[in-house]
């Protein structure tokens, strides 16, 4: 049947030919600054909102400090990092979080099924460091130029201005690589009973780098030490109807009351490198990490034991990046964490202003002044040269002014090779195998939860993204799909008919049956199958 949709374009009318992947050097590479498609549209999604953040606008904050152990496990941190923060014990690094909801609006209730905000801003001896993560350890998509739509897909309609399930489901059932987090959002976890009972993860995948210039894969994880807890739909809808700001005033009156929130900081590790023997590609952000194979290990703690003297001036004008890192501590050719280090510092200076850094909220401790020849701009109110001679306001000078730091005596340098191109990861098996996995993990009770909130949102849906949604479920596993159709009152025959999607993969066999799960398909099983 002939598509006769309208092309989708740039702003500038260039046809869009693939709006799925940005451009990269090769499949895991990193991407590149001529990005154009890419960043014409996340600095345009930036700006889609005035004053009021796009995403996260619900929020509470915090003061508090971290400490370090000094170790990763039973080794030396020094062995894998040489950020100071993570390797130097008895030093208390001051810090800001700030907890937040996703989709909803600033007066939004703190009771919405949604993914929670979980960022951290360490003001280190060697500058800031920013942790910009989520209650969850994963998330819905693995390419930053995915974003604004899946953002859009789970905001208000802009006709009626609702949120509607059908929009949600039409995206998640054209991008598998969501039904893992919808596995988990969709469940009691998708909606934390308190800030201070619930997890944090950095969520992207980032790398440790030592004294010697090597590098280790890594992922960031805050373990609450107050036990995790969720709220049922009906436990949420019960606090809903007479507090709507249930989390902030509970984190609040915590803190005042003396019972400082603590979470244990720990790390994921993986040496450096492509891993083709996993079934997913370690940057996929919404992969999980085994940890029977690469367990947590504790690396610091952080206590909560200030609440902000005023919402606005620190809460609400803090402002986060993923960019924002230490020296020990560096990036990964993770496509989600380099889309979103334009995206958050690029929001940053709309929301907040060019000079949002010199907020005290926002500025490094002291002992870490900021030195630049950056100038003026709008509220501008010191000039951070810390030099004596005020005239040179550039570098290199032989009179004065600033100079490079030194370098390091091992830098970590990463050989990249490839073609330049938009490239989708080849390793997709887990997109079916861990969403399965996760909902087999489910309690009974936390199962019927999640069966009865997909189900229930399914009913209102179109019946293509109904049959979809369903032909996916069940290839997650068989009981998942067939329990969430017979409660949406689907015909679970006519979904399992559907063929493959066009232009995706199908899936791997990785339902559960009998107690173990199938062998996934040979390569040329699933290129046969579409």
């Amino acid at each position: 049947m002939e598509d006769k949709r309208p092309t989708l374009t740039t702003r500038q009318g260039h046809p869009v030919r693939d709006n799925q992947s940005m451009r990269t050097v090769g499949e895991r590479g990193p991407a590149t600054l001529e990005n154009y498609q890419f960043i014409e549209k996340i600095t345009h999604f930036d700006r889609e909102r005035v004053p009021e953040r796009v995403v996260h606008a619900r929020g509470t904050g915090a003061h508090g400090f971290f400490e370090a152990y000094g170790n990763i496990g039973n080794e030396p941190a020094s062995k894998y990092t040489r950020a100071k923060v993570l390797n130097q014990t008895g030093v208390r690094t001051p810090m800001f979080v700030r907890f937040s909801t996703v989709i909803g609006g600033k007066d939004s209730p703190e009771t919405a099924r949604d993914p929670r905000g979980f960022a951290v801003k360490f003001k280190t001896v060697e500058g800031n460091w920013d942790l910009v993560g989520n209650n969850l350890k994963i998330f819905f998509i693995r390419d930053a130029i995915k974003f604004p739509d899946m953002i859009h897909a789970f905001k208000p309609d802009p006709v009626t201005n609702r949120q509607e399930a059908w929009r949600f489901y039409d995206f998640v059932s054209n991008s598998p690589e969501a039904l893992h987090m919808v596995t988990w959002v969709k469940s009691p976890w998708g909606i934390p009973a308190s800030y201070r009972e619930m997890e944090g993860s950095g969520v992207n995948t980032y790398k440790l780098v030592n004294d010697q210039g090597v590098a280790h894969l890594v992922k960031f994880h805050w373990v609450p030490k107050q036990g995790v807890r969720n709220l049922t739909a009906r436990q949420a809808a019960e606090i809903q109807a007479h507090d709507v700001s249930h989390a902030t005033r509970d984190l609040y009156e915590a803190i005042e009351r003396g019972e400082f929130p603590e979470w244990e900081f720990c790390v994921q590790l993986m040496a450096d490198g492509d891993h083709p023997e996993l079934d997913f590609d370690p940057l996929d952000d919404t992969k999980l990490w085994p940890e029977d194979k690469f367990p947590l290990l504790p690396l610091g703690r952080m206590v909560l034991d200030k609440n902000p003297d005023n919402v606005f001036a620190e809460t609400e004008q803090s402002a986060f990046g993923t960019g924002v890192l230490v020296d020990g501590v560096d990036f990964s050719d993770d496509k989600m964490l380099q889309g979103r280090t334009l995206s958050y510092s690029d929001t940053q200076r709309y929301r907040v202003g060019a000079n949002y850094l010199q907020l005290p909220v926002n500025a490094p401790q002291q002992g870490a002044q900021p030195r630049t020849n950056q100038r003026d701009g709008q509220m501008a109110f010191y000039v951070d040269t810390g030099g004596e001679d005020k005239h040179i306001n550039y570098e290199p000078s032989l009179v004065g002014g600033l100079k490079e730091a030194a370098q390091p005596e091992h830098d970590y340098h990463q050989h990249v090779e490839g073609h330049l191109g938009r490239y989708q990861t080849s390793r997709t098996a887990d997109d079916y195998r861990q969403a399965g996995e996760r909902y087999r993990s489910f309690e009974d009770w936390e199962r019927e939860e999640l069966i009865n909130n997909v189900g229930g949102d399914l009913k209102s849906c179109p019946e293509p993204i109904q049959l979809r949604m369903v032909w996916h479920l069940w290839h997650c596993d068989e009981d998942y799909g067939r329990r969430v159709a017979e409660r949406a009152g689907i015909d679970l025959e006519k979904a399992k008919a559907l063929p493959p999607m066009e232009g995706k993969p199908a899936p791997h066999q990785a339902r559960h049956m009998g107690g173990k799960s199938e062998e996934p398909a040979t390569s040329e099983e699933v290129t046969g199958n579409q």
